[in-house]
């Protein structure tokens, strides 16, 4: 049994941990530059899911060799799985859902745009597909294109999040929705995790507390940032993706401000343009993102969510699992 069990003989059983073969109803979210193949491999350990961006890697070759590795590391009772941008800012999309496929994993989650060929693509090959909402309107789409699950994004989650409490949005889904719902934003402790079940969630996604974990692949200061910030921190910026997003309120964030450029704002506001002026503007902010998180810079944008209010050290991610069940 291992060092994440001993302390945790009891499995709790909901739809996700059914639908994933683990024994945690618990997967580490996909982040951006943070999640790799290490702290997934550590989460399967522990019993519960793991996810990474295919945007994670550079070329269509690394993604290929994780999914080898992921796949040669499984272990009974984890599960792994890959996050893919459906939409066309995407321009990577179609060749990694193929390779994704073609390898195999457990499951998808999908983001920002229409699933339909992700879900077709992936049940042909027994992946599970989960996707993104932050609404019923959204949610009641997937489901009719068939999504195993939904991950309901609320307004505690890091990067960009819904504008919903966790209570107000997965209450809801689960009166209307019939499958299952996957909180996500809002969890830190095991007292979190209790409160989005007895809300009727599935399961929960967390990702802010593991980017302060010794496998994360990002800078130390990014790591500490997470310890030394809490819940009061967070901030919303749009001059990331042109989207709302949830950061640490670094000296750097106050000082280049929260809002979009005057330009910007007209700009999102042409029918035509806007799409355009999104997709450029999305390309930028990752590029600021990766720079802040892979190199010590004073310009510093980290992404998190208030829930590294319980982060009061860089551990390992099986302690921080042991924290959650």
């Amino acid at each position: 049994m291992d060092s994440c069990l001993r302390r945790n003989d009891k499995i709790m059983s909901t739809k996700l941990t059914d639908l994933l073969n683990i024994k945690y109803p618990i997967i580490q979210a996909p982040m951006f530059l943070v999640s790799n193949v290490e702290m997934v491999k550590e989460a399967m350990k522990c019993g519960i899911a793991g996810c990474i961006p295919a945007l994670n890697y550079r070329t269509l070759e690394e993604l290929k060799a994780a999914l080898k590795e992921l796949k040669a590391a499984k272990v009974e009772g984890g599960s792994f799985g890959f996050n893919l941008i459906v939409n066309k800012s995407n321009i990577k999309y179609k060749s990694q859902l193929e390779i994704i496929c073609e390898e195999g994993c457990d499951f998808i989650i999908t983001s920002l745009g229409n699933p339909k060929e992700t879900i077709e693509e992936a049940h042909k090959r027994g992946i599970k597909v989960f996707c993104d909402v932050v609404d019923y309107t959204y949610a009641q789409k997937v489901e009719s294109l068939g999504a195993d699950a939904i991950i309901a994004v609320n307004n505690e989650a890091g990067g960009h999040r819904g504008a919903l409490s966790p209570k107000d949005l997965i209450t809801e889904l689960v009166s209307k929705c019939n499958i299952p719902i996957i909180s996500a934003g809002g969890v830190g402790t095991k007292a979190d995790v209790d409160k989005m079940l007895s809300y009727g969630a599935a399961g929960v996604s967390v990702g802010s507390p593991f980017i302060a974990s010794v496998e994360a692949n990002v800078t130390d200061e990014y790591k500490q940032a997470c310890v030394d910030y809490g819940a009061n921190d967070i901030v919303m910026t749009e001059r990331i993706s042109g989207t709302p997003c949830a950061v640490i309120n670094t000296p750097y964030v106050q000082k280049v401000g929260t809002k979009a450029t005057w330009l910007e704002s007209i700009l999102n506001k042409h029918k035509k343009l806007k799409k355009w002026v999104k997709m450029v503007r999305f390309g930028i902010g990752m590029r600021a993102t990766e720079k802040a998180a892979k190199e010590v810079t004073y310009k510093t944008v980290w992404v998190a969510g208030p829930s590294i209010e319980h982060t009061r050290a860089i551990l390992p991610v099986k302690a921080i699992v042991e924290k959650l069940i």
